[in-house]
C-alpha cells in the first residue's frame, strides 16, 4: 500500500502467478513512456516538477510538502477542475472530515503565498480547485 501512495503504477501481493507477472508488466510496457512537462507557467507563475519548486515573479515560494503536492497535482491538469475527493485520495488516501478541512486550510495558505496571483488558484464550489489563467 505504501508502494502505491510513493507513486508505483501497481502492486503484486505474494504469492503471484508469473503468468499474472508477466502480463502486468506487457501492461504497463503498452502504456508507452509517460511524458511530462519539466515546467509549467502560467504568467508569473512557474511550476518546476523537476526541481520540486514554484517560483512567482523568479523568487522561490517557501511551500510544505504538502502545499507543494496540491500545487503539482493542479499544475499537471491545469485550466481543468480537480475535485476534493481527487485531491484528498491522491495526497492523504483517507477522507476523514479532518484531512477535508485540511486541504480547505492548505489552499488558502497557498493562494496567500502567492499574492497578487492568488486569483490562478480558483474554487469551483462544489466541486473542486483548478489552477490556471487568471480570469
Amino acid at each position: 500500500m505504501s508502494g502505491l501512495e510513493a507513486g508505483a503504477d501497481d502492486y503484486l501481493p505474494k504469492p503471484f502467478a508469473v503468468s499474472e507477472l508477466r502480463a502486468r508488466v506487457k501492461a504497463l510496457a503498452r502504456r508507452g513512456p509517460m511524458l511530462r512537462e519539466r515546467t509549467v507557467t502560467m504568467g508569473a507563475v512557474v511550476v518546476d516538477f523537476e526541481a520540486r519548486r514554484v517560483r512567482v515573479d523568479g523568487v522561490a515560494l517557501p511551500l510544505t510538502g504538502r502545499e507543494l503536492a496540491i500545487v503539482e497535482l493542479l499544475a499537471e491538469r491545469r485550466g481543468r477542475i480537480v475535485t476534493r475527493d481527487h485531491l484528498i485520495d491522491a495526497l492523504w488516501g483517507d477522507g476523514k472530515q479532518s484531512v477535508r478541512a485540511s486541504v480547505d486550510v492548505l489552499v488558502a495558505r497557498i493562494r496567500r503565498k502567492l499574492g497578487a496571483h492568488a486569483r490562478l488558484l480558483r474554487t469551483v464550489r462544489g466541486l473542486g480547485y483548478i489552477l490556471g489563467d487568471e480570469e
